[in-house]
């Protein structure tokens, strides 16, 4: 018994400081690739302290390879945004201007009882009420009250110089009316950090140069 109080001190351990090494949030707001990480670390971590066979090394190896794997991962789709966008997706938006968009519901496999719990949980009733829904790809869904931004909510366009074509289509946005944006800044889309519009011709833009390094 003292054996196995031992080892489960010692993988606790192990397994919170592999927590903070990956620098993850909470469950709720993992991405699809984490949350396979974390499920897999438990299970390591569990038949580890369940059989007192199994050597500590042999347990606590396969755990900082895990971790590896993900900070690695991390890293590269850092710099590379389609990579990320393979792994984790993008945002999915389930209701626009107030009409619920059934094809992603279905695309998504989401009930509309999946729909109705989540309002529930931001304390809105009244379908009625959304004006915007949009999944994120934690799977959380963000909603935006009528009252609460009577315009529509802006859309990425370039993310990390690399450009968006869904979000150019949700903000109402051609190839010509970007070039325009991007020129009337004097830059390229390859320099922009973020840009942000909406169908109301508003838009935000970041460029590389404007954002820290360090």
């Amino acid at each position: 018994m003292l054996i196995i109080m031992i080892r489960t001190v010692i993988l606790y351990l192990v397994v919170i400081a592999m927590m903070r090494l990956m620098g993850k949030k909470q469950l709720g707001e993992l991405q699809p690739g984490e949350l396979v990480t974390t499920i897999l670390i438990s299970n390591i971590a569990t038949m580890s302290i369940e059989d007192p066979a199994i050597p500590m090394l042999i347990g606590i190896a396969p755990i900082l390879t895990i971790v590896c794997i993900d900070v690695f991962v991390s890293v590269i789709t850092l710099k590379l945004p389609r990579l990320r966008t393979v792994i984790a997706g993008h945002p999915k938006v389930i209701i626009s201007d107030g009409v619920i968009d059934r094809r992603v519901l279905e695309e998504l496999r989401y009930t509309i009882d999946d729909l109705l719990t989540a309002m529930r949980g931001e304390n809105i009733f009244d379908i009625n009420e959304v004006r915007w829904a949009i999944v994120e790809t934690t799977g959380k869904i963000s909603f935006c009250r009528k009252e609460d931004h009577p315009s529509d909510p802006p859309a990425v366009v370039i993310r990390d110089g690399i450009t968006e074509r869904s979000g150019m289509e949700q903000a109402g946005l051609d190839g010509k009316a970007l070039d325009r944006i991007l020129r009337d800044r004097g830059v390229s889309a390859e320099g922009v950090f973020l840009l942000t519009a909406s169908k109301d011709g508003t838009f935000t833009l970041i460029r590389k140069d404007e954002v820290r390094n360090g």
